[in-house]
């Protein structure tokens, strides 16, 4: 693929590149050079695979904000309407498969063993269908059901579901999806070990994230800290942008497999 010779990476932290190519080469340089590596991805990455964003135009349904139907409150509210769209979610990310920058994140995974750390945000197990073992997932996993009343957790790739809202089948009570709502904490382990990964990595990418959502937008900050060279690709500038080494505009399925494939 021939990428264009326009000035698309910025002056970070006294790393200054002018072209596409040369801020991939530099990319690939630090990426070689690398034993540890943390990567931070969100639903830009699924988005290249025809998922819908969290945000923005895709991610609508029926005219409602996902921030009204992601919450404990409109579960209570109304079961099956959130069901309505989680399963709609489910329908449309069955149909979707792991894009070259999957691809290329398992790669990396195989050369560096446990020197890698793949932290996500997005619920869809695209990684692991690519092959991607390493995965920790900040948001929980939308094929994931979990009972609201005996606590029992289901893993169930039906799409769409028989029934809507679902029911457990050992206590009767409403199964809910089992990802991480809006005003509901993270899973305290994996928050640790995303910040312990942070604190030992020497490369830090950041793929398809808006970088606003937090305490996920905290992880690179807290690799910058530790001296981490961090590297953000993205359709658009961030919130974390003007802060990292190198931000490359692109698709991270057109841009991280020249990085990862050159860098072997």
């Amino acid at each position: 693929m021939t990428l264009p010779e326009a000035a698309t990476t910025i002056t970070r932290l006294n790393v200054r590149v002018q072209t596409l190519p040369e801020g991939i080469a530099r990319a690939r340089h630090w990426l070689a050079e690398a034993r540890r590596v943390l990567v931070l991805t969100g639903a830009g990455c699924s988005a290249e695979s025809g998922v819908p964003t969290f945000r923005g135009a895709g991610g609508l349904w029926r005219q409602f904000r996902p921030e009204t139907l992601a919450t404990p409150e409109a579960f209570a509210r109304d079961p099956k309407l959130v069901w309505e769209w989680y399963d709609w979610r489910r329908q449309r990310i069955a149909q979707a498969q792991p894009n070259p920058g999957h691809y290329a994140l398992v790669e990396l995974e195989q050369r560096l063993g446990d020197g890698f750390a793949l932290f996500t945000q997005n619920v869809d197990g695209l990684h692991e269908r690519a092959g991607s073992q390493r995965v920790w997932r900040l948001h929980g996993d939308i094929w994931l059901l979990r009972c609201t009343g005996c606590g029992r957790q289901e893993r169930n790739l039906a799409a769409p579901l028989p029934v809507l809202p679902p029911r457990c089948d050992r206590c009767g009570a409403l199964f809910r999806p089992g990802v991480v709502w809006f005003g509901e904490p993270l899973p305290a382990d994996v928050l640790d070990a995303a910040f312990a990964a942070a604190r030992r990595a020497e490369v830090c990418l950041v793929l398809g994230t808006s970088s606003v959502v937090y305490p996920a937008a905290r992880i690179p900050q807290s690799a910058l800290e530790s001296g981490a060279r961090v590297v953000e690709i993205n359709l658009e500038p961030t919130e974390l942008s003007d802060r990292v080494h190198l931000s490359l505009r692109g698709r991270t399925g057109e841009l991280l497999p020249q990085i990862v494939q050159g860098a072997g």
